[in-house]
């Protein structure tokens, strides 16, 4: 969802960069790039790792939630470019789609809502709801579970490095489109197709046939 329907990663580092500041902590934004597409409590122990003990974890966090939340909870995060035209390709394909997401289920339900993206998912995987959560491969393999589906016959969409280890882990065919960090080369050694944008993503499922 964040990243790749939602440019949502964009309003969520730039609350993260003043939440810091407001903390009296000058953040360094490498560090806050590996937290993208994980969970909370991944987040947490990247950023207090990474940062150190004299890291005021706490007080940034619950500053951060503060101005993210303000900001998606009651106003429209823009939809990506791409997006709504994926979506209505798939529709009219009769291909069932899962959301699996990071971010807890309430945020999900209003950024979706906000977004008018509310009835496009025939299921939805929220952060806290597997029991690992990117980049493990739980969130893929609930997924395709309730869709009834096997693994191999699924494609993954995601635009962060967790969410594709996360996705190749449960052997999905995976496309990537980068948001706001480009692929590390690790991950460009798993050998998924990595792609521009959404509308190559059209372009591919374009090419499907008509059910």
């Amino acid at each position: 969802m964040d990243g790749l329907l939602l440019d949502s990663e964009r309003v969520a580092r730039q609350c993260f960069v003043e939440a810091c500041r407001d903390c009296d902590w000058e953040p360094d934004l490498d560090v806050y790039n590996l937290c993208i597409g994980s969970t909370y409590a991944a987040t947490e122990q990247i950023l207090c790792t990474n940062f150190g003990a004299r890291f005021p974890w706490q007080a940034v966090s619950e500053r951060w939630h503060d101005l993210y939340h303000a900001r998606v909870l009651h106003h429209p995060v823009v939809v990506k470019s791409g997006a709504v035209e994926v979506l209505d390709l798939l529709d009219r394909h009769g291909v069932p789609a899962a959301l699996a997401t990071s971010t807890r289920r309430e945020t999900t339900i209003a950024k979706l809502g906000n977004a008018k993206l509310s009835n496009r998912f025939q299921h939805v995987i929220c952060g806290g709801e597997t029991r690992r959560g990117k980049p493990h491969p739980d969130p893929y393999l609930e997924a395709v579970q309730r869709l009834g589906l096997a693994p191999h016959v699924c494609w993954a969409f995601e635009d962060s490095d967790n969410g594709v280890r996360a996705a190749v882990a449960a052997g999905l065919t995976v496309f990537q489109v980068p948001d706001l960090v480009r692929p590390s080369d690790s991950v460009q050694a798993l050998g998924h197709t990595i792609v521009r944008s959404l509308h190559e993503v059209v372009a591919l499922l374009a090419s499907l046939p008509a059910r």
